[in-house]
């Protein structure tokens, strides 16, 4: 039985995490998070006839609340973070104290406590950045993984593209604004590709994660690269798309393995991985890949992605 400590439990992850854990592993979970109706509403929602996800109020921010809850668990995965961009970008201090300040409180409360491992999760927009969610969640990352010099706990990272079925994310909005019988659909540019992945498989993704990694990979799920425009188009056939303009920092296109990066990074089934250059690290790779062939010319890309097979494995729901 397996203590998991889940920060930012109560956001579209820790709830399917959650579940997944009642449904398919022994794992005790706790779910903690600074927002108490949230997690109110996931209390009643989630049938828990066991008592095996438990509640804390807290802030990643708070350093000594975290040495305090940290104490008996075994497994942490950081899912706690400021991530709209809107949000992010007009309130960069705050970010700052909440994607890294919080990142390193994790990291020394793990450290202290002796936590086994702690699973990061990061984003496409870490992979050079142009906004300051990225930027912030570079630096996390960085820290992360600089950090497994200590030899028992250990951290990794797994970096998503969007949840298709998360709060921020377009597809719901799309739904929503079909529902409402919108007859316009905002497009922030028509050339505009993204990452997504469906809940369930992130969440089946971190779980392998966490019971494959040594400390230092970087996991990066296979995923499709959609445009934009054609999702708009496929979830709401009749409304009109209406190019509005990109907002401050927002790209075009995001890539998550750069070429200087492919040199360490190895095929999987489902993901990649990109292991560390640091001089601690002891040259063991998960089992069942293989080294990328040619990384020189590697480029993963959302919008070099957007095969028919990759997005039969996103499985977006269109209804």
């Amino acid at each position: 039985m397996k203590k998991v400590f889940v920060t930012g439990g109560t956001g579209s992850f820790g709830q399917e995490f959650a579940q997944e854990a009642l449904r398919k592993t022994p794992w005790e979970i706790t779910i903690y998070s600074r927002h108490e109706q949230l997690q109110a509403e996931m209390q009643k929602s989630l049938f828990d006839p066991r008592k095996k996800v438990k509640y804390l109020i807290g802030d990643v921010r708070d350093k000594h609340r975290l040495n305090f809850v940290l104490a008996d668990m075994d497994y942490v995965v950081h899912a706690a973070a400021l991530k709209n961009l809107d949000v992010t970008e007009y309130n960069p201090s705050e970010t700052v104290k909440t994607n890294i300040n919080g990142a390193v409180n994790i990291i020394d409360a793990a450290i202290m406590n002796n936590i086994e491992k702690v699973l990061v999760l990061s984003t496409d927009k870490s992979v050079s950045p142009m906004n300051l969610y990225g930027a912030t969640k570079l630096c996390s990352d960085k820290l992360f993984i600089a950090s497994n010099i200590h030899l028992k706990t250990k951290f990794s990272v797994i970096r998503y593209g969007n949840f298709t079925e998360s709060r921020g994310s377009v597809v719901p909005l799309f739904k929503k604004m079909k529902k409402q019988k919108t007859k316009e659909l905002p497009i922030t540019d028509f050339k505009m590709t993204r990452f997504f992945i469906n809940i369930g498989d992130a969440v089946a993704l971190a779980r392998e994660a966490l019971e494959k990694m040594e400390g230092g990979e970087i996991f990066s799920p296979k995923m499709s690269g959609y445009l934009i425009a054609d999702l708009a188009k496929k979830i709401y056939p009749r409304a009109k798309l209406v190019e509005i303009g990109r907002r401050p920092g927002e790209k075009l296109h995001e890539n998550l393995i750069l070429n200087d990066d492919a040199t360490r990074t190895w095929e999987y089934d489902r993901y990649y991985i990109t292991y560390p250059e640091f001089d601690w690290w002891n040259g063991k790779v998960v089992g069942g890949g293989k080294k990328l062939k040619e990384p020189v010319f590697f480029q993963y890309k959302s919008d070099l992605c957007q095969d028919e097979e990759s997005k039969r494995m996103t499985k977006i729901r269109l209804d």
